[in-house]
């Protein structure tokens, strides 16, 4: 009741919304139907640019059509038997393994031993010094390290050449990018050492996020350097190692910059990747379908890859 004179106030709701059950109800249903819109908003866009791509491109995967005159034919699963009979296929799968391999040996495991290292580390200028020495080349584009090292593995003037035969190991020379035999392994070691510092960067960052207390209980139960990190820091950096692995496999399998800069796939095909060679026989030979098909092998493989290591992380995970 109000005396003559006043009047009323009532609190307000935030937003401005007058208190009240009936207004409170009123509106919780304008918000929640706020809410609603956009996250159909979002859905429509990720349905628009990210799903209907994939289910299309199995669509194509079954055709046999021509980009630049839109001729079309269904040829079934014509694509997926060509690929099963193609040796190229084969070699570039390989060549995508051997990259996720050396790509988890290096920027996953490799990565969190430096990351550990740094973070070990007493004085904390020296722990951003070392940070920001491993994360510089991340920095740098994949094409510009990409002709950086296609100047370095030069066999008459490239550095690496000339390093070897200052130091007395002449017999190791060799046109690194020119053979059969070294080219992928000198496009995946560029590779390594531009990806190298980012992983560590993010494996500090986790380790970073493990309470100091824990080192200190193993310290006065007489654990080392090493039984620490592998008590203590690995399990506890579980989920990053999971992500890291997942992101190293789908990234090596979906490599394609460095391998055009360096090789364009060569020689030989020797170089090729599922991805380079997608883009060879979809856009440069004119067999987009069957370039599809290979673009389905990719992503299936990813897929599969990452529910895989999901499914192992959530089942290992450890909680603080």
């Amino acid at each position: 009741m109000t005396r003559p004179g006043q009047t009323e106030t009532r609190a307000a709701l935030p937003g401005g919304a007058p208190a009240g059950p009936a207004a409170g109800a009123a509106f919780a249903r304008v918000r929640n139907w706020l809410s609603l819109r956009w996250a159909a908003l979002a859905l429509l866009l990720v349905g628009i640019f990210v799903y209907y791509p994939i289910f299309d491109n199995f669509r194509v995967s079954t055709t046999d059509e021509d980009i630049y005159t839109g001729e079309l034919s269904y040829v079934g699963l014509g694509n997926y038997v060509r690929l099963m009979h193609d040796p190229v296929v084969w070699s570039a799968l390989v060549n995508n393994v051997l990259y996720a391999v050396l790509s988890v040996v290096f920027q996953v495991f490799g990565a969190f031993v430096l990351a550990a290292l740094i973070e070990g580390l007493s004085n904390e200028g020296w722990r951003r010094f070392w940070r920001a020495v491993y994360f510089i080349p991340s920095a740098i584009s994949v094409t510009v390290s990409g002709l950086l090292f296609y100047f370095i593995y030069q066999p008459k003037i490239g550095l690496l050449n000339a390093a070897l035969a200052h130091l007395g190991l002449g017999g190791l020379i060799q046109p690194w990018l020119g053979g059969e035999h070294t080219a992928i392994y000198a496009i995946i070691a560029m590779s390594q050492w531009q990806g190298f510092g980012y992983s560590t960067l993010l494996f500090a960052i986790a380790i970073q996020k493990i309470p100091r207390e824990l080192y200190d209980a193993a310290i006065i139960d007489g654990a080392g350097p090493l039984r620490r990190m592998w008590n203590v820091t690995l399990p506890l950096t579980r989920e990053m190692t999971g992500l890291m692995i997942i992101v190293t496999i789908t990234g090596a399998f979906q490599v394609f910059n460095e391998v055009m800069v360096m090789t364009a796939g060569g020689p030989n095909n020797s170089s090729q990747v599922l991805g380079t060679w997608l883009y060879q026989q979809g856009f440069i030979e004119n067999n987009f379908g069957y370039g599809a098909a290979i673009a389905a092998v990719i992503f299936v493989v990813t897929l599969l890859t990452g529910l895989a290591q999901l499914w192992y992380t959530r089942r290992r995970r450890v909680e603080l």
